[in-house]
């Protein structure tokens, strides 16, 4: 640690003198190793015109430096300068045709223009001279490649070939898992991933990666072991504590997903995702306040964050603070204005409040955005038929009813809906298929019909499919 520090320290002294020369314009001298510290702190900072001055002033001193073209090279490609990176990199290539590095970054360029097919054949060039042991890293950027053509099953030939020459390329392991994923193979990924781990069973990406596949199948008990075992291997493993508390959370144990949120930050410092994330745990435990700050403490960090921002809102909503929500609610639309569940829960705040056409105006839109949200249309059906407007009601629930045809709990809405605008032939009808569909569902009415002598028919109906569903 103490030399971590030191190191640091001397990093910052070399920037600061670097950065004093530039100032007074005198004469600054360093080794390659010092250019490439300063290069790299103006790459990691994304100054990438900082980083350019600096190189042409590390060539300016070493003229035949393969290395500082290439990473020229590199610097222009993030200025998409990729004529001129791809002209340096043939220079550096004629005096060394066997580097790979150069190779690696010709292929980056090609990939950063989108010329995919180009650097696969850069790649593939790069094999014929390669040793063995640099292969893993040629058959990751071709697996890359081919990922980002969208041929997921190329990239995964690709992506096992780098893992059969190094066990441990974990670029290799997390992109293998995701491609698996996307073509549906996540059975074959899980028992892939767990011969891998009795090959190499302290590979701590290896079970990591296992427990995301767990995770997406839903298998979120053998996704926490996965992740434990990772964390035994590597106790730092940030991730592993995140997507562990996320599995925790998707088994309702809020308290222990709590414990990892808080874990990764302890690593990695504070991000608006996990603030977040630590927020919807506290507000899953009725601890509303928490919950509150910890969205507020993510919209510190990122005051975009609407994820965080609905959250607040959420918490505030729990509290009956209506006006307060809405306000959350709202913002959260101005930053992400397609999100039905925002637009779902502004209509209900304002209906809370009393704004009746703009809480109608919100379904509305929340209607367009998420058709498939049966509790949208029986909403603001309802709001319709509070103000009286039976028939109305029935209209904006027969619209749900083409977008969720066979929901049970819409066919004795109908029911109420249908008798209170004095159609009750038709009413019948929808009650006998809420019926046929689920019997048991029926007892809603009585939220509408308290007193059965007052709906003779209608209860009589139900008692007669009573007996056929003893």
């Amino acid at each position: 640690m103490a030399h971590e520090f030191r190191k640091r320290e001397e990093e910052e002294e070399l920037i600061k003198r670097y950065e004093e020369n530039l100032r007074k314009n005198t004469p600054c001298f360093y080794d390659i190793d010092s250019y490439e510290i300063i290069i790299d702190h103006y790459m990691a900072g994304s100054k990438f015109k900082k980083a350019l001055v600096a190189v042409n002033a590390a060539i300016d001193q070493f003229p035949f430096s393969t290395e500082l073209l290439t990473i020229k090279a590199q610097v222009l490609s993030h200025l998409k300068e990729y004529d001129e990176a791809l002209s340096l990199l043939e220079t550096a290539k004629n005096l060394h045709p066997n580097d790979l590095e150069i190779y690696l970054s010709i292929g980056s360029v090609h990939s950063l223009r989108g010329q995919h097919a180009d650097a696969i054949a850069v790649y593939e060039e790069a094999l014929t001279f390669a040793s063995e042991e640099e292969y893993d890293e040629l058959y990751y950027n071709i697996g890359l490649s081919y990922q980002s053509l969208e041929d997921y099953n190329k990239a995964i030939e690709f992506y096992k070939k780098s893992i059969e020459v190094n066990l441990g390329h974990e670029g290799s392991l997390y992109e293998l898992a995701f491609c698996l994923d996307i073509v549906g193979q996540l059975e074959n990924s899980l028992e892939y991933y767990k011969k891998f781990i009795d090959e190499d069973p302290y590979s701590a990406a290896a079970w990591y990666n296992l427990g995301i596949v767990c995770n997406k199948l839903e298998r979120f008990e053998e996704a926490i072991e996965a992740y434990g075992f990772a964390l035994a291997i590597d106790e730092n493993f940030a991730s592993a504590h995140f997507n562990m508390g996320n599995s925790n959370m998707n088994l309702e144990k809020f308290t222990e997903a709590l414990e990892e949120f808080k874990k990764t930050i302890e690593i990695e410092g504070p991000s608006p995702e996990v603030y977040c994330c630590i927020g919807a745990a506290y507000e899953n435990l009725n601890h509303y306040d928490l919950g509150l700050k910890y969205f507020q403490k993510a919209m510190k960090l990122d005051p975009l964050y609407d994820e965080a921002i609905f959250g607040a809102g959420s918490c505030l909503e729990k509290q009956e603070k209506w006006y307060q929500a809405l306000h959350f609610f709202n913002k959260a639309i101005k930053i992400s204005n397609d999100n039905s569940e925002y637009w779902k829960a502004a209509a209900h705040a304002e209906y809370k409040i009393g704004n009746i056409i703009s809480s109608i105006s919100a379904y509305e839109e929340a209607s367009i955005l998420g058709p498939s949200d049966k509790e949208i249309w029986l909403n603001w059906s309802f709001i319709y038929y509070e103000q009286g407007e039976h028939e109305k009601a029935a209209e904006v629930l027969l619209q749900g009813m083409e977008e969720i045809p066979h929901e049970p709990e819409f066919f004795y809405r109908m029911t109420a809906y249908l008798i209170e605008a004095g159609k009750f032939k038709e009413a019948m009808h929808y009650l006998e298929n809420g019926l046929i569909l689920n019997f048991d569902g029926h007892s809603q009415l009585f939220d509408f019909f308290p007193k059965p002598e007052t709906q003779k028919a209608l209860f009589k109906l139900i008692e007669q499919y009573r007996k056929e569903n003893p």
